[in-house]
Order: structure tokens, then sequence, then C-alpha cells
């Protein structure tokens, strides 16, 4: 097959020539799943509907073992979960987390197969993305940035878009998988880290769209106005995306639950975004703002909330003390007390 001893499989040849991951064998794929958290877990269960051979490691065996009944093998370390698999995909929260995992000792980097790939699908810094790319070059496997766009609701509906970099035929070949975790596939390019790049910009956008209902639903807020009543018209105007309707809900209801994404994850994207802007010096004074406005939230002990509740940040400036229509208001000059 194209995945040989000698490497990853050569430009040109086509999926089918894989035995394992061809056109009509989709059901055939050995897949190990490092990280069970509230995107990899429905992730790893989307991928077992889809009929590929699991087995799941995460850092608290807990989440792992509950993948028994799955028909899922689990694994007591990174080194065994990736033994004889064809794709590696990993979930984490960050760049640490990422690296422990292939770098650390009973590290997948070691055991992982010759030819097999290993699919990122974390949020990780961009210049991690292409230490992993170097690292894999050398051992022989191939690697991919594939991170994705969606919440925890998302990932367990398969409703995810994927954002996924590297080369081509690598893509061809893990399409099937992306096709299980996804409605749509993008290829941002066939240099890895240009995935980490999108994925970073996107959230970046998110952020961006928060601060911006926040400021103006603030305004809305101090003059008594219905917030609900403006999202109404937002949404079924000019702003119909699902980004507006799905944090402009919960803006406008000043309710943040269920938690789809920790504020300190925010941050950390934050960080990775302005990390890369800088070392292609490029100004980016809102991701800048929305840094400040997320270390606010974090000095408040909003350490546990959802990223979008950084807009009570916004209330808090404009004196309002809740953003729920049925609470008063505060007054001008009135400070933090009520009556």
């Amino acid at each position: 097959g194209a995945w040989t001893k000698s490497g990853p499989p050569r430009a040109g040849r086509s999926t089918r020539d894989h035995p394992s991951m061809g056109k009509g064998k989709e059901k055939e794929v050995k897949v190990a799943v490092i990280g069970l958290g509230n995107m990899g877990s429905p992730m790893a269960h989307n991928l077992i509907k889809a009929g590929h051979q699991l087995t799941v490691y995460n850092r608290t065996r807990n989440k792992a073992e509950a993948f028994r009944g799955t028909g899922a093998r689990v694994a007591a370390t990174p080194a065994e979960a990736v033994q004889g698999i064809d794709v590696l995909i990993t979930m984490l929260a960050d760049d640490h987390a990422v690296e422990d995992v292939l770098f650390a000792p009973h590290n997948a980097l070691q055991a992982i197969p010759t030819g097999a790939v290993h699919v990122s699908m974390s949020t990780i810094s961009v210049a991690l993305s292409r230490k992993l790319a170097k690292a894999h070059e050398e051992k022989q496997q191939g690697y991919l940035a594939a991170p994705v766009m969606g919440r925890p609701d998302a990932a367990s509906a398969a409703k995810l878009f994927v954002i996924a970099a590297g080369p081509a035929e690598l893509i061809e070949r893990c399409r099937p998988l992306f096709t299980a975790l996804g409605q749509r596939t993008f290829v941002a390019g066939d240099v890895a880290p240009a995935a980490n790049t999108f994925k970073l910009a996107a959230n970046f956008l998110i952020t961006a769209v928060i601060e911006g209902l926040a400021e103006a639903s603030a305004l809305v807020r101090s003059t008594d106005l219905d917030p609900t009543a403006f999202l109404d018209f937002l949404t079924n105007s000019l702003f119909s995306a699902p980004i507006y309707r799905t944090y402009g809900s919960m803006i406008a209801a000043d309710r943040y639950e269920p938690v789809g994404f920790k504020l300190p994850l925010g941050l950390k994207d934050n960080r990775l975004l302005l990390a890369a802007a800088e070392e292609t010096a490029v100004p980016m004074p809102l991701a800048s703002l929305v840094r400040d406005r997320f270390l606010s939230a974090m000095a408040q002990g909003m350490t546990d909330a959802d990223w979008s509740a950084v807009a009570r940040i916004s209330f808090q400036s404009a004196g309002l003390e809740k953003g729920q229509t049925d609470l008063p208001r505060l007054k001008r000059g009135q400070g933090k007390g009520t009556d």
C-alpha cells in the first residue's frame, strides 16, 4: 500500500492504494485519540459510530475508562495508545499538553509507526506546529494540523468545521475521519502551520464579535431598551451568522451556561495569536484590547466561566451590575450599591 515502511505516502498515489484508508475501506482505519475532554470525548464517540477502530488515552484515567463499553481499547500511556495505528488524533488543551504527550517520557513520538499520521486537532501555537512537522518528518511519520471550529454541542452532533493543512495526499487519506467529525473540511494550505494560523485568526474574530456584542448590548441596556429585541433585529437583518445568534443570545440573557469554552482557554488562544502577530510584525490593537478584557474577567474570578462571560466587563464598565432586563440597572452615580 501507499503507507509503507519507507515513510509517508508519496504524492500521486490515490486514497485507494492504502489498505486501511482507501475508499470503501473507511471502517478499517486504526485511530488513537489522545485527549478526551469536552471536545475530544464526543469526537472519539463519533469516530466509533463511523466504524473506525479506536484506542483512547487520557491523562485523567476515568475519562478513558468510560470508553471500555464502546469497543475502544484503553491505553495506559501515549506510547501504548499509538502502537500499530494508522492515525493519531490529539485534542488537548494547550501547547504544554501536546508537548507532554509527544516528547515527554513514555511519549508517542517514538512509538508512532513509520508512515502513520499525527493529526493535531488542538488549538496550538504556530511555532509548536512547525516543531511537530519537523519532528514527524525526521521520524518518517506524516503530520497534519487540523484544528476545528465549533463548541461541544457541535462536536457531539458531528457538525464541526475542520481546518486542515499539510501534504494534500495526507489530507485526502484522513478525509474519512474528518467527515465523521464535521460538516465540512477547509484546506488552508500544504504547510501544516497554515491551519493553526487560520484557527487563531478565526478565534480572534469570535472574541471581536463577543466584545462588539457586549459593548452594543451595554448601550442598549443603559437606555432601558430590551437587549432581546435588539438581538432579534440584528440576527434577522444584517447579522444572521450563527456566531451572532449563539453568543448574542448568551449576552442578551446574561447567562453563559453551559460552559462550552472556558475563559482561560480563550486567553490562551489570544496569547498564541499575539505571539504569531509579533513574529510577523503585524499590529493587532483589537486583540490587545480583548486580552485586557480577558485579564479583567480573570481578576474578577471568572476562571471557570464561558469565554463569552467577558461581556460582563463591558456591563460593569457601563455601570450595569447585571445584564438581565428584569433587574434594575444602576443609576449614574450610585456606584456599586443598589437600593
